[in-house]
Parts: structure tokens; sequence; C-alpha cells
């Protein structure tokens, strides 16, 4: 699968001034085969080390670490040679081993040459007691696969390659935009996760992708519990199941779990927010910039892992997803809402260093809420997903008029995008990449 870390590999691969790389990412969204195919296409020699699965490899880690023993101690155990330039070191499941971890340092400073890759998921859970190389590592991140993604796994290279892109947010000819639409259905069903899209591109069954679902969430489960020892598991499991039908909603912990005290509740958000199964959207006023100035810390919203995940845990029919006349009315809006959060992570294009803010504004005769604000070209840009014409948005109104700073608002629907009133309000179509 062709995937948008691919390019950030090679951009690294080639700097002057590299650091090891440590790749992040949830559970099975990909990491693991993308660097193998990384490595494997442009290094003469590929050392992988898997520390979840080769607890000998532990044993190299366990005495000294300076970084010329390491690599000497490598290849002896894998039978290759590590030369710099050449070869690629690839730690996978690295939180497994704290002291390799440690390491990395090292071989940023003894032996920069070497191209060195590390994978890992639930590292602030699991390596918690290690000395984490600050300053001598920099990061990369792996999500769901997006929906363009999506559609070049399905072969759709040219469909995906008129995606209307920013700032070049150019109108779909009807055909392309109707195309495009009965493919985001599809994508609303199965997501982004790996071995769901394939099983999906192979057999075309939604049966194969349910099953795939099924399992991955069972994984999660049990992965949070390894990692997570003294959590209440029961609140855990709850809040997991939880969290994909609060999105879009302003979360309430209560609602998660109402007979566990509020502390053990904020204790399971951090585990799944540290996992990278969440992504918390606080609420900001939008004054200006950074937005995360004032942002509230209790006011927040969330955005799950993944949409097909979050389909599959909610139990939103596939037919309704399939038939519905708007996409953007299955479930309350909320699948629009999490797709179109989900496309701002997975592009990196959410407001400040991968955050995602709301707009919120509560009053004893009104409520108002965008969902969200972003920034492009250092301006702040109102978000809306939702149907039905201008008139109906009256918290974007409101908003513009509170924030006379803000002069262009995009409005995300399925409609192909025309002329909008008032000037402000730019209509796109959901699926664009804003």
């Amino acid at each position: 699968m062709k995937r948008y870390i691919d390019d950030q590999l090679n951009l690294w691969k080639d700097k002057q001034r590299r650091k090891p790389l440590v790749l992040r990412g949830a559970r099975q969204v990909g990491k693991t085969y993308s660097v193998r195919t990384f490595g494997r296409a442009s290094f003469a020699h590929f050392l992988e080390i898997d520390f979840e699965r080769d607890r000998n490899a532990h044993l190299i880690f366990g005495g000294d670490i300076d970084a010329r023993n390491l690599a000497l101690q490598i290849e002896a155990h894998l039978g290759q040679p590590v030369v710099p330039g050449k070869s690629l070191l690839f730690f996978d499941e690295i939180q497994e081993c704290p002291r390799a971890l440690m390491a990395l340092r090292y071989f940023y400073e003894q032996r920069p040459e070497l191209h060195v890759v590390a994978a890992g998921s639930l590292l602030e859970l699991s390596v918690a007691d290690a000395s984490f190389p600050v300053g001598r590592v920099e990061f990369a991140w792996m999500r769901p696969l997006s929906f363009e993604e999506f559609l070049l796994a399905l072969g759709m290279e040219r469909l995906s390659a008129r995606i209307p892109s920013y700032p070049s947010l150019d109108t779909l000819p009807e055909a392309l935009h109707t195309k495009m639409l009965e493919q985001l259905r599809q994508y609303f069903l199965v997501g982004g996760m790996p071995e769901a899209v394939a099983a999906f591109a192979e057999t075309h069954s939604l049966a194969e992708v349910n099953s795939v679902h099924r399992n991955l969430s069972a994984a999660y489960l049990q992965d949070f519990a390894k990692y997570s020892p003294r959590t209440d598991r029961d609140c855990l499991q709850g809040v997991f199941e939880q969290i994909p039908r609060q999105v879009g909603k302003r979360v309430k912990y209560t609602a998660l779990y109402p007979e566990k005290r509020v502390e053990t509740i904020k204790n399971c958000l951090r585990i799944l927010e540290h996992s990278l199964v969440l992504h918390t959207v606080q609420a900001t006023t939008a004054q200006g910039l950074p937005l995360g100035a004032d942002a509230a810390s209790n006011n927040f919203k969330v955005v799950f892992l993944d949409i097909g995940l979050m389909q599959h845990l909610c139990g939103v029919p596939a037919r309704e997803v399939l038939t519905q006349k708007d996409l953007l009315n299955v479930y309350r809006g909320a699948l629009a809402e999490q797709f179109v959060g989900q496309e701002l992570l997975a592009h990196g294009t959410g407001s400040e260093n991968g955050q995602l803010f709301y707009w919120s504004r509560t009053q004893k005769s009104s409520q108002s809420k965008v969902d969200f604000v972003i920034v492009r070209d250092g301006k702040i840009i109102p978000l809306e997903v939702k149907s039905g014409p201008g008139g109906r948005l009256k918290s974007l109104q409101v908003f513009l008029e509170e924030h006379p700073h803000c002069d262009t608002a995009f409005v995300l629907s399925t409609a192909n995008p025309g002329e909008a009133t008032p000037a402000a309000l730019r209509f796109l179509p959901v699926y664009s990449r804003v």
C-alpha cells in the first residue's frame, strides 16, 4: 500500500542532520510494513530486531550500550553487516526493551552516520521508568489510511488525484463528485486500518471487514491490559467501547462510565490517548493565535482512531451508510465529523503541532458550536461539517459575527460546491483536503 509515510522516510534518509527516527502510531496502522518496504528498497542491508518476538535480542542491550559495541553485537546476532550509509537498523516493538530506547541516544551521539528507525506503540505507558532520549531522536506519526490512501489501495489512482486540496479547492465535474461520494460511503464502513482495507480490496466483502474490526477491537483491549496492569480493566473496556459514541459531543465523564469515579475514568482516557486510540479536540475562544493559549482542558471532544472501527463499535448498520440520501446525516452526523477530524490528523493539518480545536459558546438563551477551528497561512478559519443550506448555519454565523478578524469559513457538505451566501462561507465537498 502506498502511504504518506513513504515520502517522509525518504526525506529523513537524505537529511544531513539526521537523528534516529521513532515512528509513532497506534497498533496495526502499518508501521512495520512501511519500514520494511522502505528498508529493503532503499538500503543494501536491512537489519530488523523485533523485541516482542526475539527475546534473545534483549540480551544485547542488557549491558554496555555503547553504540559501537551494539553495532558489533547486532551484526553477530543477525548475521548481516552494519555499514554506515548502506544499512538500516530497524528496532520494532521497541517499547518491549526500554534499554534499546535509551540506546538511541548513543547511536545519535556516537554513530550518527548510521540510519536507525524504531517503531513502537504505547511508549508512554510501557517505558515510563526508562530514560527517554529527549533531543536525540526525531519523530514521525502514522495514522490509519486516509481517504486518498484508501483509493490508492483500491487501484483508483486517477480518482485520488482529483481530491480537492487546499489552497486549490476547485469544483469537480458532477460525475466525478458522484463517484467520490460512492467511494466515501465505502470508506465510512471499511475505514483505514490496513488489514480491513486489504480484506476489502481482496474480497469486497463487508462481512470480512466486520470480522477484521471485531478482532482488532479485542486485540486493543488485550494490549491495554498488558501495558496498564494497575488500571481498572472493566472501566478501561467500558470507556473504550463508549468513546466512539461520544464523537461530536462534549465529553462528560459520567456518560462514559457512571458507576466509576471521575479520576478512574480520567486515567482510562489518558491510556487511550497515549495509545493514540483517541485524540482530544479542545475548546478554544479563537480570539487569536496560538489557539491553544486559552484552550480549556476540561472542555473537549474526541476523534476516535478510525472511522471503520467507530462504525463497528457503535453498531451503525451498513445499510444506513449505503442508503442514506445525505451521508452526513448518518448517526446524527458523528461519522462525518469523525471523518473530517481523522483526515486532519492523517494529513498533519491540525491547527498547531497536530492539535485539533473547536469553538463553543454557551449562554442561557442559546448554545453555539463550530466543529473545528483550523489555521491556514496564519489565518483562523472555522470549519463546519453540515448538510443543508447556508441559512441553517447559525453557529457559524455567530462565530463570524464575534470574530471580525476571521473573513472566511469552510462548510463541508456532500453538495458539489457553488455560490454561497454570505460571501464569507465557502462550501466544499466533505472529502476535500483542507
